[in-house]
C-alpha cells in the first residue's frame, strides 16, 4: 500500500524483521511496555513487564546495501527493575517498564533513562573489546596473589579481546512519587528532566539522585474533591523553560518555569469544546487524553484520546488545527468496552522525522498512519490515512513483502476486502509504536513481538 508524503513522493510500507517468540510461549512478563529510538535511531529499545531492557541495534550491512534496509540485532539485555513491597502501603511495586528515554550520545558510551512505578534509573551502555593481562597483585582469573610469591614487577599490556556490551546503573532517583510514574521527559538541555504521576510532577537534575523540585501539584487538600489526574507530560524539544502536560479532562496545560518556581497557573490551555448533543455516560472517559507529543520543530503538538488524534498549534490554543479519527468505527461499541475494560486502554502516538506525519496504534494488530493535512476537518478524506496489520501470518511476514491495507466495516455490510468491526481482536492491541529519527523505519509492539516495517525505497 503506497502513502502519499508531503514532498509528493510515495511510500510503500513493507515488512522487514520481527523480534519475539511465537504466541504459545507468551508470559505476561514478556510482554513489551514501550519502545524507543535513539537519537540517531542506530539503537532501538524495548522495556517489557518483567522489568527488561532489550536493545537492538542497526546492522551495518542494511545501511550500506540499496536500497538501505532497516535491520536490527540484539546489542544487549538487562534487569532493569526488579518487583518491589512497599511495607508501609502493603502494595505490590511491579518490575514492570512504563518508559525509556535515551540521552544524546557525548561519547563512545549511551545512556538511557528507565522507569517503572515508584524509581527511574540511568543505565550507562558501553562497548568493552580489549582486556588487560599481566596483573602484579592478582591472577589471571582475578584472584588475588600471594604476596610471597611475586618476585618481580610486570608492565601490565592491554590485548583484544571478544566484544562485551556492559549496562550498568550509575544513578537511581527514587522516593520522590507517591502514585505511579506515567512519564519521564529529558530536557533540551540534556542535564535536568522531568518525571510525572498521576498528581505531581517533579523536576530532576541527572546529578543529583537524593532531591528533586515539584514543579506541578494539582493534589486537592480534600481528596474527594480529586476531579482530574495527569496523564503524560513532556518537556519541549527545543525551549528548556517550557513543557506540557494533559489530563484526564481531555485538557493540555503548557507551562513556562520562568514564571514561577510552582507551574500551578499554566502559560496556555489547550481545550476543545465539547458537543453538548454528542455528550453520552462515557464523554468523559474517551476524552481523557492518553499520549502527548510535542513536534521535532516544536511548533506543533499531538494528542491522542480513546477513538483520536489531535494536533494543535502550539499558538492557537481554542482547538485543534487537525483532527484524525483512528477508530470511529468503535463508537457504537463503548459499552461492551467499558465492561471488558478495553476503553481505559492508553494508546501512545509518535511523530515522523519531518514532521509530516503521524502513527498510533489500535486494535486486531492494527495501527494507523495519517498524512498531515488529510485530517483538517472532523472527517478526514481516504487520501493520506493507512490502516496496517502488524501480524505474524506467514504471507505478512516475508522479507520486504509490501504490507496490504486494512479496511474496517462500521455496519453489517461489509465490502470484500474489510474486516467487521463485530470480528475484530480486542486482546491484540497496538499501544506503544517509535518513530525512526531520520529514516521511514517504524517499531510497532504487538503483545511481546517487535515488529520493524520500512520504505520500500
Amino acid at each position: 500500500m503506497r502513502l502519499q508524503t508531503g514532498n509528493g513522493g510515495e511510500t510503500t510500507w513493507c515488512f522487514s524483521q520481527v523480534k519475539g517468540t511465537l504466541e504459545d510461549d507468551v508470559t505476561e512478563a514478556d510482554l513489551i511496555s514501550c519502545v524507543e529510538f535513539n537519537h540517531d535511531g542506530e539503537l532501538l529499545a524495548t522495556g517489557d513487564k518483567g522489568g527488561r531492557v532489550v536493545i537492538f541495534q542497526r546492522d551495518p550491512a542494511s545501511k550500506q546495501c540499496v536500497p538501505k534496509k532497516g535491520e536490527y540485532n540484539v546489542y544487549s539485555t538487562f534487569q532493569s527493575h526488579e518487583p518491589e513491597f512497599d511495607y508501609l502501603k502493603s502494595l505490590e511495586i511491579e518490575e514492570k517498564i512504563n518508559k525509556i528515554r535515551w540521552l544524546k550520545r557525548k561519547n563512545q558510551a549511551h545512556f538511557l533513562l528507565s522507569t517503572n512505578d515508584k524509581t527511574i534509573k540511568l543505565w550507562k551502555v558501553s562497548e568493552r573489546d580489549k582486556r588487560v593481562t599481566g596483573y602484579n597483585t592478582r591472577e589471571e582469573g582475578g584472584r588475588p596473589r600471594d604476596p610471597a610469591r611475586v618476585t618481580s614487577l610486570r608492565v601490565p599490556t592491554v590485548r583484544p579481546a571478544d566484544l562485551m556490551v556492559e549496562a550498568s546503573p550509575r544513578r537511581i532517583f527514587a522516593n520522590a512519587h507517591t502514585y505511579h510514574i506515567n512519564s519521564i521527559s529529558l530536557n533540551s538541555d540534556q542535564e535536568t528532566y522531568l518525571s510525572a504521576d498521576d498528581l505531581r510532577i517533579n523536576l530532576w537534575h541527572l546529578e543529583i539522585t537524593d532531591q528533586s523540585f515539584n514543579i506541578v501539584d494539582i493534589k486537592p487538600a480534600n481528596m474527594e474533591e480529586l476531579t482530574e489526574v495527569i496523564t503524560a507530560a513532556e518537556f519541549h524539544p527545543t525551549e528548556c523553560n517550557l513543557f506540557v502536560y494533559s489530563s484526564s479532562k481531555g485538557t493540555i496545560r503548557l507551562c513556562d518555569m520562568r514564571a514561577a518556581a510552582l507551574c500551578d497557573r499554566h502559560a496556555k490551555l489547550f481545550e476543545e469544546e465539547e458537543d453538548p448533543h454528542a455528550r453520552s455516560f462515557f464523554s468523559e472517559i474517551i476524552s481523557s487524553i492518553s499520549d502527548v507529543k510535542l513536534s521535532n520543530s516544536g511548533r506543533y503538538m499531538m494528542s491522542r484520546d480513546y477513538l483520536g488524534l489531535k494536533v494543535w498549534d502550539l499558538r492557537m490554543e481554542t482547538k485543534p488545527v487537525e483532527t484524525y479519527p483512528v477508530h470511529e468505527y468503535l463508537r457504537s461499541k463503548l459499552c461492551s468496552l467499558y465492561e471488558n475494560d478495553c476503553i481505559f486502554d492508553k494508546f501512545e502516538c509518535c511523530w515522523s522525522g519531518d514532521d509530516q506525519r503521524l502513527m498510533t496504534g489500535s486494535y486486531n494488530g492494527f495501527f494507523r498512519i495519517f498524512e498531515r493535512g488529510c485530517g483538517a476537518g472532523a472527517a478526514s478524506a481516504r487520501r493520506g490515512e493507512l490502516t496496517l496489520e502488524a501480524s505474524r501470518d506467514a504471507a505478512a511476514t516475508r522479507p520486504r513483502q509490501p504490507l496490504r491495507a486494512r479496511r474496517v466495516a462500521a455496519t453489517a455490510k461489509r465490502k470484500k476486502d474489510e474486516i467487521s468491526v463485530d470480528c475484530l481482536d480486542f486482546n491484540k492491541k497496538i499501544l506503544h509504536t517509535a518513530w525512526h529519527p531520520h529514516e521511514s523505519i517504524i517499531a510497532v509492539a504487538a503483545t511481546n513481538n517487535l515488529f520493524i516495517f520500512q520504505d520500500k525505497f
